[in-house]
């Protein structure tokens, strides 16, 4: 009898099963990745689902393109391995939401695995759920409320709305054309920068500086700043890494696009300066009201419920308020911004709770205010003019991006239970969560309030 035939084997109907529980935790992995979800998280999630389908031998391999699962159901059987790339699309917080609250049904049994399968296979198939000529809009409102956070006047406002307008759809084309996100970024950055240049080379009133600078706010809202250091926090480099670089190459593609931009701008004559000194603060109720409605107009383009709508607009301008009295206080940008993100980070965990969104979806959107557009853009007209102040200046964004980042991180890691609810875990999986539930005993309490 030959080795081939004297190898156990798994039953069929066994391996099937197997399979298809494989394929679930698979599946939802990728969609949560997709959208912006932190490795940590993932892994996590993957792997509650697969021990409560009773594959707890299963092992969870998480990279930023690629998920993998291998299972061993005993140390003679056969391996069994699934893998699934990840296509980034676009960030789709309704679609978050919703796969996070069948993972948590599933955790309860409120559904069985072939129902979530089922249903998982209706969410990722709905596409999205708002007309895309409001997503549009809602990208000009984002221009509109940091315009108003950096104090511009009704026609600096129009602009910057206008503005928004045109890059969306510039940039909506060019994803059609499937070109990279860095010549996306790059011409992005350039479109905006001329049309302001172009107005101000009119008789018309108007300080191109806010414009621009509440453009490359706009670009560099959602690139995956949280994701990024919420890898490299728990311990996922390799994912950290992708994530980090995808961050910089885009963020490049702005610099390269807005500098081209300037240049023209110069040629032409039109005074593209920003005072040193300037705070970039409008007055605080213009100021409050600004955070407020960038927050939620990014909240809206990147379909979060809109019953958190409200809520993280109050959480960014309580954010604001923080950041306010701090710099006032003579505290430096990235202390004012990391303690402001660090607030962020703290109610957000009991915000979501209350709105049933994933915390992701209120740090991401709630940070969108302090995001270094004007920082970025002082920077540029520095340099473009041989001052190596500008240095300095992107040093200050870098620090405020950081900052960010980390602050949120932390203010959930001060929130959560961490310790106890990760005890069960690899170590590695412990952390913040920021998509997923934290283990079945939390869901049940939850469940029964």
């Amino acid at each position: 009898m030959s080795m081939a035939q004297n190898e156990p084997r798994p039953e069929p109907e066994a391996a099937a099963e197997a399979v298809k529980a494989l394929d679930l935790a698979l599946r939802v992995g990728e969609t949560l990745l997709a959208n912006g979800a932190g490795a940590a998280d993932v892994a996590a999630t993957m792997d509650s689902i697969l021990r409560h389908l009773g594959l707890a031998e299963a092992d969870v391999d998480v990279t930023f393109t690629a998920l993998v699962i291998a299972y061993q159901e005993t140390p003679d059987a056969p391996t069994l391995v699934r893998r699934r790339n990840v296509a980034q699309r676009e960030v789709d917080y309704e679609d978050l939401t919703r796969v996070d609250h069948l993972v948590r049904a599933l955790l309860l049994d409120q559904i069985d695995r072939d129902e979530a399968r089922a249903e998982l296979a209706r969410i990722v198939s709905s596409g999205h759920q708002r007309p895309r000529w409001a997503v549009t809009a809602g990208w000009g409102v984002l221009a509109l409320g940091i315009a108003m956070l950096l104090g511009g006047n009704w026609i600096v406002l129009i602009t910057s709305v206008v503005t928004a307008i045109a890059v969306e759809r510039l940039q909506r084309l060019l994803t059609l054309a499937r070109l990279p996100s860095i010549y996306q970024q790059m011409a992005g950055g350039l479109l905006a920068t001329l049309l302001a240049v172009g107005v101000a080379f009119t008789p018309i009133p108007l300080d191109p500086s806010v414009v621009v600078s509440a453009n490359i706010t706009v670009l560099l809202a959602g690139l995956g700043l949280i994701g990024a250091a919420q890898d490299a926090l728990t311990g996922f480099y390799i994912t950290a890494n992708a994530r980090l670089l995808e961050v910089m190459l885009s963020t490049v593609g702005i610099i390269v696009g807005v500098t081209g931009g300037l240049t023209v701008g110069r040629m032409l004559g039109v005074d593209l300066a920003l005072d040193p000194g300037a705070s970039g603060l409008a007055p605080v109720p213009w100021m409050l009201a600004g955070a407020a409605l960038c927050a939620i107009a990014f909240a809206y383009v990147v379909y979060t419920p809109v019953r958190a709508l409200l809520p993280i607009g109050l959480v960014a301008a309580a954010g604001e308020v923080v950041y306010y009295l701090l710099s006032s206080a003579g505290f430096g940008r990235p202390w004012a911004s990391a303690v402001a993100a660090v607030g962020i980070g703290i109610v957000a965990y009991g915000v979501a709770g209350r709105v049933r969104v994933p915390p992701l979806a209120i740090v991401v959107c709630g940070i969108t205010p302090f995001l270094p557009g004007l920082s970025i853009y002082r920077a540029l007209t520095l340099i473009t003019t041989g001052d190596a102040n500008g240095v300095v200046d992107f040093a200050t964004a870098g620090a405020v991006a950081i900052a960010l980042a980390s602050g949120v991180i932390l203010g959930e890691y001060l929130v959560q239970p961490v310790r106890r609810e990760a005890r069960r875990m690899e170590r590695r999986l412990s952390g913040p969560r920021l998509v997923g539930p934290l283990r079945i005993r939390t869901l049940r309490r939850e469940a029964k309030k």
